[in-house]
């Protein structure tokens, strides 16, 4: 699936089962949020951190594959309601990172 399709796809969703697109400042919190919730299980699968009920390895990444799913929700509404096309902006970064980090990161003696 194309990002520009997922876009299409969540703002039908929206507005048809979500009915409106909150604000942005919550979609914003919201996002802080589920940030906060990868941030709570790369703590637990990959730190020191444990869960209170364990998991198996397949439902720890089930778990961080839904979570970070979530994420990509959020920054989707936000990019939709703020009219930015995700396509066209990634494309863009990508050629950004190329350009500035051309060198930097093989010049870089801690890597």
């Amino acid at each position: 699936m194309q990002i520009s399709e997922y876009q299409q796809l969540v703002d039908k969703w929206i507005k048809t089962i979500g009915v409106r697109y909150f604000s942005e400042l919550t979609n914003m919190a919201i996002l802080t949020e589920e940030v906060g919730e990868v941030s709570r299980l790369i703590a637990r699968i990959y730190g020191e951190q444990s869960f209170k009920t364990p998991l198996t390895p397949e439902e720890q990444i089930q778990k961080l594959a839904d979570e970070l799913a979530d994420v990509i929700w959020v920054v989707t509404c936000l990019a939709n309601q703020t009219g930015i096309d995700l396509d066209e902006a990634l494309k863009k970064n990508i050629d950004k990172k190329t350009t500035r980090d051309i060198k930097r990161h093989t010049n870089n003696e801690k890597l």
